[in-house]
């Protein structure tokens, strides 16, 4: 599948529905090692209110709306993880693009479960939007 083609796969009918638990999901402990080593890109696929609330540090803002538009500007040769609020637009992005090629993986659980892990926020203070 090309790159061009990540939208409809992300908006696909029914996608959200069958996706359940990906191979290669990450635990926010894992990803957090993985964030800290370099291994990985961190993106953030909610919208731009939910991320100022709060979120992990050092990660990247593509809301998923727009994911398709910045595909060409994530690294190809580096993993990808994608998280959101609770892991489930994130396991839409990881699918669409693991059918693109990409070595992609979601977070479980997402930030919600970052934050109840104890997994620093970003600012000081931030909250699970």
């Amino acid at each position: 599948m090309s790159r061009a083609c990540l939208c409809s796969r992300i908006r696909g009918s029914g996608l959200a529905a069958r996706l359940g638990a990906v191979d290669g999901d990450y635990t926010p402990q894992q990803v957090a090692e993985l964030h800290a080593r370099g291994a990985v890109q961190l993106v953030d696929v909610r919208e731009p209110h939910e991320h100022e609330a709060g979120r992990i540090g050092g990660e990247r803002l593509i809301p998923l709306g727009e994911l398709t538009g910045q595909a060409a500007s994530l690294d190809a040769e580096l993993p990808i993880v994608f998280y959101c609020r609770s892991g489930s637009r994130s396991a839409m992005a990881t699918q669409a693009f693991r059918q693109a090629g990409y070595d992609a993986h979601n977070m479980t659980g997402g930030l919600l479960e970052w934050h109840a892990a104890g997994l620093p926020l970003v600012p000081d203070g931030g909250h699970v939007a």
